[in-house]
Formats: C-alpha cells, sequence, structure tokens
C-alpha cells in the first residue's frame, strides 16, 4: 500500500469517528425531537435516520458537525415531511370530494329516474337490489306470485334503463 492509500483511509476513519461522536450525542435528542412532532414511532425513525444520511454528506473530511447543524438539519428535514404530508393530505381530500361529489350526481339522477317510476316498479326494484330479497322472499312481503315479481322487476328494469339512459333522439322525434 501506497502512503498516499494510508493517509486516506486515516482520513476517512477519523471522518467516520467524528461523525459517530455526534451521531452518539444527539441521535435521542433528535429521535424524540421527532416523536413529539410525528404520529408514530416508525415516521420518527425515518425522519431521524434521514438527519443522518444529510450530515454525513454534509459534512467534509476535517469537519465536525455540532450539535446545532444536527438540529438545524432536523428542523428541515421536519418542514419538508409537514409539507409533503400537507401535500398529500389536500390531494386525497380532493380526490375524496371529487369521489363523493361524483357519487352525488349519480344517485342524484338514480334517485331522481326512481322517484318518476310506478311505486309498484319502485318497491320491486329496492327490495330486490337495494335490500337484497330474492323474487321468493320480495313475493312473501307483497303477497303475490313469484312469477309475478320476476315480471314486475323486468318491468321495472326496462323502465329504469330509459329514465336513465341519455336523451340520444332528436326533439320532436317519437319514441
Amino acid at each position: 500500500m501506497s502512503l498516499q492509500t494510508v493517509r486516506k483511509e486515516q482520513v476517512v476513519l477519523e471522518r467516520e469517528k467524528r461523525f459517530l461522536a455526534t451521531h452518539a450525542a444527539c441521535h435521542d435528542r433528535i429521535y424524540r425531537y421527532f416523536r413529539r412532532r410525528t404520529d408514530n414511532a416508525a415516521t420518527a425513525e425515518d425522519l431521524c435516520a434521514e438527519v443522518f444520511r444529510i450530515t454525513w454528506e454534509k459534512t467534509s473530511q476535517n469537519e465536525s458537525p455540532s450539535v446545532m447543524v444536527v438540529f438545524g438539519i432536523a428542523k428541515n428535514v421536519l418542514r419538508n415531511h409537514d409539507r409533503s404530508a400537507l401535500r398529500s393530505s389536500s390531494l386525497l381530500g380532493a380526490l375524496q370530494l371529487e369521489r363523493d361529489q361524483e357519487r352525488c350526481r349519480d344517485e342524484s339522477s338514480i334517485h331522481e329516474a326512481l322517484s318518476r317510476l310506478r311505486p309498484d316498479d319502485r318497491e320491486v326494484l329496492l327490495l330486490t337490489y337495494w335490500d337484497g330479497f330474492s323474487s321468493t322472499e320480495v313475493s312473501d312481503l307483497l303477497n303475490t306470485s313469484a312469477t309475478a315479481v320476476r315480471m314486475r322487476l323486468h318491468r321495472a328494469r326496462k323502465a329504469l334503463s330509459h329514465l336513465l339512459e341519455p336523451e340520444t333522439q332528436p326533439e320532436g322525434a317519437e319514441r
């Protein structure tokens, strides 16, 4: 081994010693800092690891990072984490709102179409599809035959599909 290689290894070992000393001196404090400000221990551990990764990258060969420098890095890491969490929360909220609005539009057209059906047709549809009864059970509830229920269900589905389909014919055309 050359003298230059030995000196490089010594410099690297000295850097590692300084970093490990800094890590030992402030790891628990940094972890507690994050633990008080985050939802769970896993997040605090991840953020703590990120702080020491950045600390390792930012320190030079001859520099020993102080506790205040490490806390400054921790403050920035926490700020980035909070911004990221806020963006995620906002995005999830916007997606949920969009999904709810879409569901309301879909449901309002269904509710409107159901309200325009004859009461008997509406009842057989609701009992079958929303309440989950079989045609035999619906026939018992409505005091009629299962065959009559299936016929009413067929007519009700057909009427509902006509009410839900978009208007495709030009005005004045007969159906």
